[in-house]
């Protein structure tokens, strides 16, 4: 990691008209910098120049030399406070030295919180905010070589998770034992950190597709759906697989192999220059055509990296022009109310001349108990 990330920033904001853009601890602050800082009721803000002045940094006494010391050498300014001390003083010291008063301040829409604004606020009347997004998104989409290895490698552990799982995996386990199962795979794969906890949901319980795992029992006939995934580097895995439980009705046979044609066509979709509406298109054109199309309720994907979901976005209204580096997963699914869910999710990476699933793991459906 280099500092060439700022740099792109900071043309960015010139381009923008942006004085500052100020992040919190989270994603984008570990992208810029590499500080994996905690986001805690001690308010911590980093302000980015436009021009060639240091970066600022607001931070508890205690983080300043996490700061100094972090993966990016950079000449910080820091204001700092301790415990029992006002945050206000900090937060106006650093206001005046820098004459943020009036100033355009790029916040992240999803990530500032209101104590952090009001701080800002209220050292630096008048400032004037701006969406941070939409300087930070096209920097982040576009992966380079180290964040792409990082992905290969998170998706690696967790297929190899899922195979150890599949192993012990039985009938009249709950949906809560095989989560937790699924959750101690990736932890002894070498899981840095989870992207998320595991999702089983089982029978009718699969119709919603962000249900979370209860205590019903796997039962024969079940479809069982398991979205996992983990965190290498910061960098993440996101992967759906549907199980049977024993040979499941002839309805939810047909429909998972329409999922699964539908997973391949959204996937033959993706190349340099398609964008993300034209890869749902394909996936859900699928669906429709075989009459399902009611029961296909979210959108086809998402973009992976360092959140679980961030741009670019595979669903109608998308017109990003896909290009080499993005990553994004593609997972259509049916959701029958009564009946159940299938789900198959795969990740992506845009290539030169086309695309590549960095996923592997079969998507032929794997009954359960295993032959």
């Amino acid at each position: 990691m280099t500092t060439q990330r700022l740099s792109r920033l900071k043309q960015a904001q010139q381009l923008a008209d942006v004085d500052y853009v100020a992040l919190v601890p989270g994603p984008n602050l570990v992208y810029f910098t590499g500080l994996n800082m905690h986001l805690s009721e001690r308010p911590i803000v980093a302000l980015f120049p436009a021009d060639d002045t240091p970066p600022v940094l607001i931070a508890p006494f205690f983080e300043v030399g996490k700061a100094t010391g972090g993966p990016v050498a950079l000449d910080w300014q820091i204001y700092s406070y301790k415990d029992g001390t006002p945050y206000q003083d900090a937060f106006r010291q650093a206001a005046q030295a820098r004459d943020l008063r009036g100033k355009t301040i790029a916040i992240e829409p999803l990530q500032m919180r209101m104590l952090e604004w009001t701080l800002l606020s209220e050292a630096a009347p008048g400032i004037r905010p701006a969406s941070a997004a939409d300087l930070i998104a096209p920097l982040r989409m576009v992966k380079d070589a180290d964040e792409v290895n990082a992905m290969r490698r998170a998706v690696e552990l967790a297929e190899a998770a899922l195979t150890q799982a599949l192993e012990e995996i039985r009938e009249g386990m709950t949906e809560r034992q095989v989560a937790n199962l699924m959750l101690r795979h990736l932890l002894a794969a070498g899981a840095q950190e989870m992207l998320f906890e595991p999702l089983v949901q089982s029978g009718p319980n699969g119709a919603n597709p962000h249900g979370v795992s209860g205590d019903r029992p796997l039962r024969r006939g079940d479809m069982v759906v398991i979205d996992f995934g983990l965190k290498v580097d910061h960098y993440g895995s996101d992967i759906t697989r549907t199980l049977a439980i024993g040979e499941p009705d002839a309805q939810m046979r047909d429909a998972y192999e329409v999922v699964k044609a539908a997973n391949a066509a959204g996937r033959a979709a993706a190349r340099p220059g398609a964008t993300g509406e034209r890869v749902d298109r394909a996936a859900r054109s699928v669906i429709e055509v075989a009459g399902y199309g009611a029961y296909f309720t979210h959108r086809t994907g998402h973009g992976l990296g360092l959140e679980g979901h961030e741009p670019p976005y595979i669903v109608t209204g998308d017109t990003t022009a896909l290009q080499p580096g993005m990553t994004f997963t593609v997972e259509p699914g049916i959701y029958i109310p009564g009946k159940g869910g299938i789900r198959i999710e795969d990740d992506v990476l845009i290539t030169e001349d086309g695309s590549q699933s960095l996923t592997s793991f079969t998507r032929d459906l794997i009954r359960i108990p295993r032959p």
